[in-house]
């Protein structure tokens, strides 16, 4: 039901369509939560279905009308609903463990792995980084709706790290090993 809440709490802050809410996940929420756009779409209608969700149709020159979505009251009372019931940690679901798990056999091909990973991690550090310089330079002064976002960039900046570390210490484990 996540991906429920996530379309919720986006077109709660703000109305918009399929693809509008497919870049949202793109830029706001994806350090923490994927969907792709299919699964949105089907879920939008899911949602509508529901009644949480109604819509407007917007024309456009030249193309079809865009479904502006709208949160209902029965759509706030579900997110509302939500919010107040306490939740367990996500379980981790990790390939990259799972490799380690299975690969003692090809401690070089999990080498590679882990300095690829290591890349990667340090990528998305990267752009975390620039989001927070760009969009949070002060966060004291930011509306409580805007540092709520900051504190889940900062989650993700504090992911990046620890799996950056980790990669380090599991690499240089595996060093020692060979």
């Amino acid at each position: 039901m996540a991906l429920t809440h996530a379309l919720l709490a986006m077109l709660h802050r703000e109305a918009g369509s399929g693809y509008d809410l497919t870049k949202r996940f793109d830029s706001a929420i994806a350090h923490f939560w994927h969907a792709s756009h299919q699964q949105i779409y089907r879920e939008l209608s899911r949602m509508e279905n529901e009644g949480w969700l109604s819509h407007t149709l917007l024309p456009q020159a030249g193309k079809p009308a865009r479904k502006v979505y709208q949160v209902t009251p029965a759509g706030l009372q579900t997110l509302h609903d939500w919010l107040h019931q306490p939740m367990d940690p996500s379980p981790v679901k990790d390939t990259l463990l799972l490799k380690l798990y299975a690969g003692a056999e090809h401690p070089e091909v999990l080498r590679q792995e882990l300095l690829r990973h290591q890349h990667l991690h340090q990528a998305k550090l990267d752009e975390y980084r620039t989001l927070e310089q760009h969009y949070f330079s002060d966060p004291k002064r930011l509306p409580l709706s805007e540092r709520m976002l900051y504190f889940t960039l900062r989650a993700g900046i504090s992911h990046e790290q620890h799996r950056l570390a980790w990669c380090a210490e599991t690499l240089a484990s595996l060093t020692s090993l060979a």
